[in-house]
Parts: C-alpha cells; sequence; structure tokens
C-alpha cells in the first residue's frame, strides 16, 4: 500500500474543474466532478503525450457515453478520468492515482495504479 499526499481541502476544489498538485516528484491533474450522487475525485498524469505539455489538470471535464473524462485544452484529445484511458486513440494511457477524502481534506496516493491496458 504507498503513502497518501494530503493535496488541498475539498473546497480549494472548484467543481468541474481541474487543479495541478505535484505527488511523489510527478504533476498530477486533479479533478473534482459534481454528479448527480454527489461529487467526485480524480487524478491522472498532467502530461498531455499528443502535446507534449503538462496541460490536463486546464483542460475541459465533461463526459460522453457514461464516461467522465477531460478533454486536453491544446489538441482536444479525451482522457477518461476513472481510468486515463484516451477515448480518442485507446492504445494511449495515462498514469492515474487512487483519491479519497477524510475530514474535508483530499488525499491523492503516492504510486499510480497500474495502467488498464
Amino acid at each position: 500500500m504507498s503513502i497518501a499526499t494530503s493535496i488541498c481541502k475539498v473546497s480549494d476544489l472548484v467543481p468541474n474543474t481541474g487543479a495541478c498538485a505535484l505527488v511523489a516528484g510527478q504533476q498530477v491533474a486533479l479533478f473534482r466532478v459534481t454528479e448527480a450522487e454527489g461529487d467526485k475525485f480524480y487524478a491522472i498524469s498532467n502530461y498531455d503525450p499528443f502535446s507534449k505539455a503538462n496541460v490536463l489538470s486546464r483542460g475541459i471535464v465533461g463526459s460522453t457515453k457514461g464516461r467522465v473524462m477531460v478533454a486536453s485544452p491544446i489538441y482536444k484529445q479525451r482522457f477518461d478520468l476513472a481510468t486515463g484511458q484516451c477515448l480518442d486513440d485507446e492504445s494511449i494511457f495515462l498514469q492515474s492515482w487512487n483519491v479519497h477524502i477524510e475530514n474535508d481534506c483530499v488525499y491523492v496516493e503516492s504510486q499510480a495504479r497500474p495502467a488498464a491496458a
């Protein structure tokens, strides 16, 4: 089990947008997404492999076919926030991290989850 890093308070994250955080030396794009059953939190790599820039935390949050995703602000490739899979090129996966909330604080696991591929 990996150690979790305290990132911020829940109220520091604007719903349906991203923020960037440094977790174990890596840029992580952290998202708070408002859904019918309440807020959900996601963390994927901030690095966009198509533009080769750390920009995904500034992407457009939405959903397609029941999947919560972010579209890169550069070339608009879409990435599933739950798995890190690129929805436009299924051979591409970003790293993703487990996120949990404790006492109004957002924690991200220090180790990324294994890629779903």
